[in-house]
């Protein structure tokens, strides 16, 4: 039977193949009757959808085909493989692209450490406090603690932590702050190399580089450089800076157990630290102590019984670094400069300033000579003899008092102590200044210059028992220059010995002598002694060039040596990673002959006991000890010495008189207003009416001398020679004085610095010098702390000393 037209439509319009039915019973029924359409259309609609079925089972053949095809297990095998090999080459790329760069600043950056005779650390100076120290001055147990605590594999491991590196990577980029996980070879570097960053960059750097240096470096020195990178807290870094602030030690004496602490310091530095810590704070630190120790019982480096003993350690409280507090800053002072000093002879094309710079690097340990029991005596000495007896509102000049001082063992040229001053945080160091001037404690100088030199215009060699003219402006020729100083209280002696004269400063005698022997052999003999260059004229024979105490010890000390040349020096040695083990050697050649020395201390034997330094032998001195020096007072009693010795110790006191902050209502000598730092006279001070070397400095340097020797000593000058009171009594033919002695001890000459005065002075204990007899320097400011790197300048750096009005 013929279809009708409407089946074909109906299957095409009705039928598709997610119809439920045939699209063909429609259109059978509409054309040729119910059940041929109903049994036809549904036959005809069943095999419509079996051949959408069977297209849509191909088409999914088709699609697996495709997915087989592209997606063979050899494929994904291949690429998985690529991307490994991909990451490898990239990981080899950036080894070879990241090199290990140079250690940053921060990591090298040391204080210089200053540390007493005894090896006590008495001050850290420096940006960073660090002090760098070899494995082999870390306890191995230390080691081994510090290991357990923070990266139990060192020894084994790579140098990286891949798991912990990529934890804390994920953490940054996640935002979560600063991380652990890191390798002891990872922190180094990113100590040591790199920076403390918390970015991803950083991460792989350190990654990289910590790889490079685990195989190109011993796990001892990455131990070292970790050791001595690490921050502990309390602002030091290292664990040697770190085992003086918690525990006031070395690093070589930590015990285990402090260690331990140290170790547990390095996961939490300020949380950890029992001076701030909270509670909590301080039972974690004790836990990571425990952590600490009880993984080194797992790594096999101590026995359980050891463990058990292990008892925690509180550290001790935070001390203020004295630093440059006090007299420690005085010692710091001298020892810079003596480095500094150090470091120009070695290198001559160093300036100054070059040398103090490069000291100030850093990385310096320098151990000072400075005996502890000797520095407590001169500073009692001091106090008792000097401070306690001013009275600032008072007597306004009391302000104005400033002594120094200088104590040197003659055997050794080692500076046992040094007083400069109340506090180096408040003044200059005085014991170091050159710009007052050695006054009368030259005398010795010139006499040793004429016993080595001279002899007289009757062509009769000189010694202590020559006779000279030793009335006050006696003139005395000078090659054609006629210089004629007065003596103290226009005194007139008659024909005095030159030891007569020296024990009682006899300005005229001197000048005698020196015209006789030459200023410039003078001036020759001065500068082997250690003295600094100076004009060879007339008045030099009175000592108008400026002197440290410090320079005048060590020509006294070359005097009790023997003539072997003495260069006090602070510092028992000084040792420097680059710079390598400095100790000075503060006893040098013979400069002036053992007879001639000898001599000298003889000679000065009789200022002592017979002249203006007998104070030193008086009372309850008397016997103690033997002991020679000699006196000296400038123009103006502006300042005043005494420089004497015994056979075991040489001491320098020395007074000065400079302006306070703001001049204090103080004049200078030439009568206009005083500023700030300028030389002012003594008169009055201490209540006194002058001040001489007779009076507080003999009396400082005996209490000290006394003091420093125990209560005295037996102890003999052993003397090669036959002149001077100290071997042989004087002569009993010398003649007496023109003018009666005085019924007390006479105070020692002071000494002018120029011509004679024009006006006759006037006879009294306070001398009005003349009006060109000013004081050859005078500091107009206080000058900064660090001063005279140079032997060859003054105070402030340029020869003479002085700043200027």
């Amino acid at each position: 039977m013929e279809r009708g037209p409407g089946a074909d439509r109906g299957h095409r319009s009705v039928g598709s193949p997610s119809d439920g039915y045939g699209g063909g019973g429609y259109g059978g029924g509409y054309g040729g009757g119910h059940r041929a359409g109903n049994g036809g259309g549904g036959n005809h609609g069943g095999g419509g959808g079996g051949r959408a079925d069977r297209r849509r089972a191909a088409s999914r053949r088709d699609d697996r085909s495709l997915l087989r095809r592209i997606f063979t297990w050899k494929k994904v095998l291949g690429t998985f493989f690529g991307f490994i090999l991909l990451g490898m080459a990239a990981a080899v790329g950036l080894y070879l692209y990241v090199d290990v760069p140079n250690p940053n600043d921060a990591a090298t950056q040391q204080s210089n450490v200053y540390k007493d005779a005894n090896g006590k650390t008495i001050a850290n100076i420096g940006e960073t406090k660090r002090e760098i120290v070899g494995l082999d001055k870390i306890p191995e147990d230390i080691q081994h603690v510090v290991v357990a605590a923070e990266n139990k594999t060192f020894y084994k491991d790579p140098g990286v932590d891949i798991k912990g590196t990529t934890r804390g990577v994920l953490n940054t980029l996640m935002g979560k702050g600063k991380q652990g996980g890191s390798t002891i070879t990872q922190q180094y570097v990113k100590n040591f190399y790199l920076s403390q960053e918390q970015t991803v960059s950083r991460k792989v750097q350190e990654l990289v580089i910590a790889l490079k240096v685990d195989r190109q470096t011993s796990k001892a020195d990455i131990l070292a450089g970790y050791l001595n990178t690490s921050y502990f807290g309390r602002g030091v870094n290292g664990i040697q800076a770190a085992a003086q602030a918690y525990y006031g030690k070395d690093a070589e004496k930590l015990t285990l157990s402090e260690g331990a602490y140290l170790a547990a310091l390095l996961q939490a530095p300020n949380q950890y630290d029992f001076a701030i810590a909270s509670d909590t704070g301080k039972e974690l630190a004790k836990q990571r102590w425990a952590y600490a120790l009880d993984n080194m019982v797992e790594m096999g480096w101590l026995t359980p019984e050891k463990r058990a003993e292990q008892v925690f350690k509180e550290p001790i409280k935070p001390t203020k670094d004295p630093g440059l507090k006090g007299q420690n800053g005085y010692f710091i002072e001298a020892a810079r400069n003596e480095v500094a000093r150090h470091l120009m002879a070695e290198n001559p094309e160093l300036s100054a300033e070059q040398a103090l710079a490069k000291f100030d690097q850093g990385g310096w340990t320098i151990q000072l000579t400075i005996d502890k029991k000797k520095q407590k005596a001169l500073e009692k000495a001091v106090k008792v003899q000097l401070t306690d007896k001013l009275d600032p509102k008072e007597r306004k000049v009391d302000a104005a008092v400033k002594a120094g001082a200088v104590s040197v063992d003659p055997k050794t040229g080692k500076i046992l102590a040094m007083y400069g001053g109340e506090d180096a945080l408040k003044q200059r160091n005085m014991a170091i200044q050159r710009d007052y001037q050695a006054s009368s404690t030259f005398k010795p100088v010139i006499l040793a210059s004429a016993l080595e030199n001279g002899s007289t215009k009757d062509d009769e060699p000189i010694t202590p028992n020559t006779v000279y003219d030793g009335d006050s402006k006696t003139k005395v020729d000078f090659g054609g220059q006629t210089y004629a100083p007065p003596n103290e209280g226009n005194k007139d002696y008659g024909d005095i010995t030159v030891q007569r004269a020296m024990d009682n400063s006899v300005n005229a005698v001197f000048a005698g002598l020196g015209a006789d022997v030459g200023m410039d052999k003078v001036k020759e003999t001065a500068t082997k002694l250690g003295m600094k260059e100076f004009e060879p004229v007339a008045a030099m024979t009175l000592g108008s060039m400026t002197a440290s105490p410090l320079d005048m010890a060590g020509v006294y000390a070359t005097f009790d040596a023997h003539g072997k040349k003495v260069t006090p020096s602070i510092i028992a040695k000084a040792e420097h990673a680059k710079q390598g083990e400095w100790v000075p050697e503060p006893i040098g050649d013979e400069v002036i002959k053992r007879e001639t020395a000898d001599t000298i201390t003889s000679v000065l034997q009789g200022v002592t006991s017979d002249g203006t330094g007998s104070t030193v032998l008086k009372g309850e001195y008397a016997g103690k000890y033997k002991a020679a020096g000699k006196t000296g007072t400038s123009d103006s009693n502006v300042s005043a010495l005494f420089a004497g010795y015994t056979p075991e110790l040489v001491t320098v006191v020395g007074l000065y008189g400079e302006a306070p902050e703001g001049g204090g209502g103080l004049k200078k000598p030439d009568g206009e207003k005083a500023k700030t730092g300028n030389h002012v006279s003594l008169y009055g001070a201490g209540g006194r009416p002058t001040t001489h070397g007779s009076g507080f400095p003999s009396e400082i340097w005996a209490a000290y001398t006394l003091g420093a020797l125990n209560g005295g000593s037996d102890a003999k000058f052993d003397l090669e020679t036959e002149m001077g009171v100290g071997v042989a009594p004087p002569p009993a033919t010398t003649p007496p004085p023109t003018t009666a002695p005085p019924t007390t001890e006479p105070p020692e000459t002071q000494d002018p610095t120029t011509a004679p005065p024009t006006t006759e002075p006037p006879e009294t204990q306070e001398p009005t010098d003349p009006e060109t007899d000013q004081p050859t320097t005078d500091p107009t400011e206080e000058p900064p702390i660090t001063i005279d790197p140079d032997p060859d300048t003054g105070g402030n750096g340029r020869p003479g000393g002085g700043t200027g009005n």
